[in-house]
């Protein structure tokens, strides 16, 4: 196994075990499929793993581990790059495959609005989603090279844009979260990544 492979069964099985409850046949496959979907550049397999890595870093911060964990899985499940539906659509999924799995209809509410929380239109009331949230972002303070690589794969992404209209949309995005009294509501990300990611949005703006 890759250390991906390991670090996806793992955590599939932590997760899955935390709930109490077996993941419907065939569910992990298709998930791993949708992230290796060609149209995705940088909501991938990678992103997907460097997620759970800062999960399993965090996860004894969590009220509710393993719900955050599935959400994790879940939150860009569907990816369609000219949709704007697609964390509704994720959230969906997730819960119909807790509700395929047993558990209860409050439980699939509370994953499907810890997903939802990643559009972030909004500061999450709850500490579970500015958790994931914060893990979600964790990319905006990787090292240079890893954000200089994530800014090409965003680019990709959204090679169908014209150039001018992609550079005034994502100066936008990334004046919004520059513009936060702070990017990391959780004292353990910002603490370590916030100054980090203020030099990272500086500097991409700046190019």
């Amino acid at each position: 196994m890759t250390n991906s492979e390991t670090l996806f069964e793992r955590s599939w099985q932590r997760a899955w075990q935390g709930l109490g409850a077996t993941p419907p046949a065939g569910l992990l496959p298709a998930l791993l499929a949708a992230y290796a979907e060609p149209q995705r550049r940088y909501h991938t397999q990678q992103h997907l793993a460097e997620c759970l890595v800062h999960f399993e870093a965090v996860q004894n911060q969590a009220q509710r581990p393993a719900e955050l964990e599935l959400a994790l899985w879940f939150h860009d499940a569907v990816y369609d790059v000219k949709a704007k539906d697609n964390e509704l659509r994720s959230a969906q999924w997730a819960a119909q495959a807790l509700g395929e799995a047993g558990l209860t209809e409050s439980l699939g509410g509370r994953v499907h609005e810890l997903i939802m929380a990643t559009r972030h239109e909004a500061l999450p009331e709850h500490d579970d989603a500015r958790l994931l949230v914060d893990i979600d972002l964790a990319i905006l303070g990787a090292d240079p090279e890893r954000f200089a690589e994530y800014d090409t794969q965003v680019r990709a992404e959204y090679a169908w844009v014209p150039w001018p209209i992609y550079g005034i949309k994502r100066r936008q995005v990334l004046q919004g979260f520059l513009q936060r009294s702070a990017i990391y509501a959780t004292p353990y990300f910002h603490t370590r990544l916030e100054q980090q990611a203020r030099t990272n949005l500086r500097r991409s703006m700046a190019s």
